[in-house]
């Protein structure tokens, strides 16, 4: 623990003093809160949508793509290599990476409480159901940020290879959108699930778009399914990277 979250502090210094890095980890996620101020009401739907695409992107930006490149950066310059020779475990070392990312989500997160206030909107109905779902949706897209940095050479490319994961994660959003046909099969995305979880841990309305009311503890089994799905992606995408991981740089 102690090794981890030394080096996990090291990683966010180096994080904080990247102005790029904080730009798209932290302010660009923070943009679709202005859907909020401009929603012609305050009804669960509307904040459905600016919080849920508020979330994806944290977990997409700070949470995915920043432990993709800093992965396969250090992997290139055999920093990677180096740091296994120690004592340092695969697990720490890739924990240590995440932890930044994931402090960047939390924040984002949290910041989206008070803005939401402002915009006349209800207090998240269940924190810590929300936080659960939060710290679970970063584990999976860090577990698919190890799966993309497989297969991709550079740190150039990575603005390519990572195109996919984009792609689901946002048109997960997309599943009460479109026609009955499609948005089944887009349920299973990880963004539906983020969906679902701020309808539920937020809103407290019925997941899958109902329109009924949930208690506090009907919450927790509302939301089984969408914490289950994303169970699945970190599950699978583990699987794969550790079966094509490459811990040096790829010729």
């Amino acid at each position: 623990m102690t090794r981890t979250v030394g080096l996990a502090r090291f990683n966010m210094l180096l994080m904080a003093r990247n102005r790029t890095t904080m730009i798209y980890g932290f302010l660009i996620p923070l943009t679709p809160l202005a859907l909020l101020f401009a929603a012609p009401d305050t009804t669960p739907s509307a904040g459905v949508a600016a919080i849920g695409i508020t979330l994806v992107m944290a977990v997409l930006f700070p949470g995915y793509y920043n432990l993709l490149s800093m992965f396969v950066t250090r992997r290139d310059e055999m920093v990677l290599k180096r740091l296994r020779t120690g004592e340092m475990r695969d697990g720490e070392l890739v924990t240590s990476m995440a932890l930044p990312g994931v402090a960047l989500v939390l924040a984002v997160t949290l910041l989206c409480v008070p803005v939401a206030a402002a915009a006349g909107f209800d207090l998240p109905s269940n924190p810590l159901l929300l936080l659960v779902g939060v710290l679970l949706a970063c584990g999976t897209f860090a577990a698919l940020a190890l799966w993309t940095a497989s297969w991709t050479k550079t740190a150039e490319s990575a603005q390519l290879t990572s195109g996919p994961v984009m792609l689901i994660a946002f048109a997960g959003m997309m599943a009460p959108a479109v026609p009955e046909s499609v948005g089944r099969w887009l349920e299973y995305l990880p963004g539906s699930a983020i969906n679902d979880l701020v309808r539920v841990a937020w809103f407290g309305m019925e997941a899958g778009g109902g329109e009924e009311t949930v208690t506090f503890m009907q919450s927790w089994v509302e939301t089984l399914p969408a914490l289950g799905l994303l169970l699945l992606w970190a599950a699978a995408a583990l699987l794969l990277a550790r079966r094509s991981m490459h811990w040096e740089p790829r010729t």
